[in-house]
């Protein structure tokens, strides 16, 4: 299986989400939380908000560049609003 993720990573600059995809979930988190990626390596926490599994990599990456567009991210915000209300 290949997953796209999204993180929740919490800083003193404020809140930010990541948007990424790997075939090993699991490790790909650790890797985040343990500061080992470059572009997470500066947040205090790292939090898995959300994922979708898909059978095919291409398929995956394909779905990480859409999160990522504004259309992505709107998707996001709409389907996690129950969490963003819970956390306010």
């Amino acid at each position: 299986m290949f997953y796209t993720y999204v993180l929740k990573c919490i800083g003193d600059k404020g809140n930010k989400l990541y948007i990424g995809s790997t075939s090993d979930l699991r490790k790909r988190v650790q890797d985040h939380k343990s500061k080992s990626v470059f572009t997470t390596k500066k947040f205090k926490s790292i939090e898995l908000i959300y994922y979708e599994a898909s059978n095919n990599k291409t398929d995956s990456i394909l779905r990480e560049k859409q999160l990522k567009t504004g259309f992505g991210r709107g998707y996001l915000k709409r389907r996690l609003k129950n969490y963003f209300l819970s956390r306010a």
